[in-house]
Parts: structure tokens; sequence; C-alpha cells
């Protein structure tokens, strides 16, 4: 069987400030030997690569601009985030999108640095990897200007109706699910719509150390989430996609794989 690749892990985040080695290795033995570091602001854009080269053999990693992190991206940033990408050749563009849940950054700011970011992801041929919030009308209008040059991208941590899911496949775009579908209370919508989400446009995640699924049977007392519950995430959604546990890994391992531009692992 293969491993388990979780596509959306926040290592830089200060939750696992001392303890990042035990999260990484305790991840490798639950058989999630792959990851992908999530970078969101521009004040990561180094230690982003320095995490991926102290775990190279297992992690792979964006380089982008949350759209809480928006204001950032003045005319230097943007030509720091342009060097950046350059030279440290991420996997993928982003963390970028819209996020009018928290309008965290003004709504010029977000739409400005999402289309900037899109433009990066076409001119250095890089998927995308995008955060959409209560902002999926102006998300659409944005990836519609770029659809016919943009690579490829995935819509991670998705959480929303079959209606926004059909507008992402129909712009051939991947779907990205977390744990927040095992919340059988808030999800019923979700729950029913995955099983139309067709298994090769499909990866799965974590976002730790975020959204901990509200089903595990022994919580951490922190509440942290982390890579080594991907698995019972996983299990989650092939379940409610009535597959196989092994079909259903093989197929988003292999998607997360092709995505990420990763070729030296099987």
């Amino acid at each position: 069987m293969n491993g388990y690749f979780d596509i959306a892990l926040n290592l830089a985040s200060d939750r696992f400030l001392g303890d990042r080695k035990k999260v990484i290795t305790n991840a490798i033995s639950h058989d999630v030997n792959y990851f992908n570091i999530v970078c969101s602001s521009i004040d990561e854009l180094d230690f982003i690569k320095d995490l991926n080269n102290r775990f190279k053999e297992n992690s792979c990693f964006t380089l982008g601009v949350h759209p809480h992190n928006a204001n950032e991206l003045n005319e230097y940033n943007l030509q720091l985030l342009k060097d950046s990408i350059n030279l440290h050749h991420p996997s993928a563009v982003g963390e970028t999108g819209l996020d009018f849940f928290r309008n965290l950054s003004s709504f010029e700011s977000q739409l400005s640095a999402f289309e900037q970011q899109i433009k990066i992801s076409i001119e250095n041929n890089l998927p995308l990897f995008l955060h959409q919030r209560d902002a999926h009308d102006d998300f659409i209008k944005v990836i519609d200007k770029y659809i016919l040059d943009i690579p490829k991208g995935v819509v991670h941590c998705f959480t929303g109706t079959q209606s926004q899911l059909d507008d992402y496949l129909e712009r051939n775009l991947y779907i990205g699910l977390t744990g927040w579908i095992c919340d059988e209370r808030r999800n019923k919508d979700l729950r029913k719509s995955i099983k139309n989400i067709p298994i090769d446009k499909l990866m799965i995640e974590t976002d730790a150390p975020y959204l901990i699924p509200r089903n595990l049977e022994i919580k951490p007392k922190n509440n942290r989430n982390e890579p080594k519950f991907l698995p019972h995430i996983a299990n989650e959604i092939a379940a409610l996609m009535n597959i196989s546990l092994e079909e259903f890994n093989k197929q988003v391992f292999n998607n997360s794989k092709s995505f990420f531009g990763i070729h030296s692992k099987d």
C-alpha cells in the first residue's frame, strides 16, 4: 500500500516550535511519508525552504502569500517573492486566494495579491495552491481571467457546496479535503457531495496544526492537529466514497505526486 501524502502542513507555525522533528517522525511512523510545507507570508520564504531542506526526503513546499497577509505584497515584497521562487524552486505558488470571512487584509489587497501570484504561477509554469473562504464568486471571477493559462491548481481545504464544487471541477481544479469532513454535525451536505468528486481530482490534507478531526478517539491535550492523523481522515473519506482504503489512497497519493511534480518517490 502507498504511504500517505499530506498536501497541507503549516510546519512554520509557532504551534510546532521545538517539536518539528518529533511531529515528522510520528507522521512517518503512521505511513504519512510525504507532505507539502505551506507558505503563508513573506516572512516565511527562507524558513520554508530551510524546513524543506531539513526534511528533504519527505517534503515539497510552496511559496506565496496567504490572503490574510495580502497587505504585505507591496512592490518590494512582490519582487522578493519572485526572486525567492526563482532561487528556491517550490513545487507550487501559494497559499493564495481570497478570504472574506475575516478580512485581515483589504478587499483590494487580496484581489491584487491573488492576481499577482496567478501571474507568477503562469510565468513559472507552477501549480497554484489555492484558498477560498466566503469569497467564491469573486474567486471564480479572478480565476476565469487566467483559466486558459493557469498550469493547474488545487482548492485546498474544500468545505463548500455542491454548486461550488461543480464550479471548481468545471475549471479542471483539484480538490483538497481535510479533517473537517469528520464532523458529521456540520458537514451533512459536504459528506454527501464528496462522492461526486472524481477520484483523479482529489487530494487529502490535515492543514495541521489546524482543523483537528472532531471524531478522533483520543485527542492530544493541546488540540493540535498533526500529519499523523491523515490516515484517519483518509479512512473517513474512503468510507463516504464507498471505495476501499487501498484503492483510494493509491489514487490520491499518485494525484499528489503528479500535481507537485514529485518523481523520485514510489
